[in-house]
């Protein structure tokens, strides 16, 4: 019961974190390992767990979903959905011990990933812009890696489509909805995995989707620099352990 309660608090957290700044699976892997679950275990529930809230943040921000300039959202919808399925797919592939393996580094990649964007990453309007090739490119990289694990996507597919030529406020929306897409192609395959822990799931979304409105409400009263800070400790914290773990 203990583990349960630190997976609902951690979802909870997860769900506020999410529609404030991003970064909840930082949050809900670790405590879902907690609860017995390896690494790949973790990392597929997290994945099914947090999916609902995805889908309502996404169709919150719809009217600022936008095309790039030479490439449409139809397109970016699709290289999303295939990028999801093979991400997904690669990742029920990857023995648990490999991919227990891979998991320091994937959440060190992620947690430098989200530093990046949230301190270092400076938007220019005069900056070059990603033809339509590059962005194709750096999509459907971001889908595979996003459906294989997913930590970060949002800031890596924030930083492609600004650079690809959308203001960042449609580029945020055009995000959610794409990381929604991919992550849904990458439910879909994880379905039928046994490494689901339906218990879990269905904790750990409960608590995702109230937290996710908690932040709604709260995203113009918190310090959002301070969760960012927050969720980096965190991120370093996280990647030290598994490391120390191996």
């Amino acid at each position: 019961m203990i583990t349960f309660v630190v997976l609902f608090i951690a979802a909870f957290c997860a769900g506020v974190q999410n529609a404030l700044a991003g970064g909840g699976s930082f949050l809900t892997f670790p405590a879902l390992m907690f609860t017995g679950l390896d690494a790949r275990a973790a990392n597929i529930t997290s994945t099914v767990a947090l999916f609902p809230g995805q889908i309502t943040t996404g169709f919150a921000g719809r009217q600022h979903v936008s095309d790039l300039p030479q490439l449409s959202f139809k397109a970016l919808f699709v290289i999303s959905l295939i990028g999801g399925v093979l991400g997904a797919l690669l990742l029920l592939a990857t023995p648990v011990s490999v991919f227990e393996f891979l998991v320091p580094w994937l959440v060190l990649f992620a947690t430098l990933v989200f530093l990046w964007g949230s301190f270092f990453r400076r938007t220019r309007e005069n900056s070059k812009q990603l033809g339509p090739i590059g962005a194709i490119i750096a999509q459907f990289a971001i889908s595979i890696y996003g459906g294989y694990f997913g930590g970060g996507i949002g800031i890596l597919m924030l930083a492609a489509l600004t650079i690809s030529g959308l203001a960042v406020r449609n580029a945020g929306a055009t995000k959610n909805v794409l990381a929604g897409v991919m992550n849904a192609s990458a439910v879909l395959i994880f379905l039928f995995s046994s490494n689901v822990a339906w218990t879990q799931v269905m904790i750990a979304s409960i608590a995702s989707i109230a937290g996710g409105q908690v932040g709604a409400l709260a995203l113009q009263r918190l310090n959002e620099k301070l969760l960012r800070v927050c969720i980096i400790i965190l991120g370093f914290g996280l990647t030290i352990g598994l490391f120390m773990k191996e």
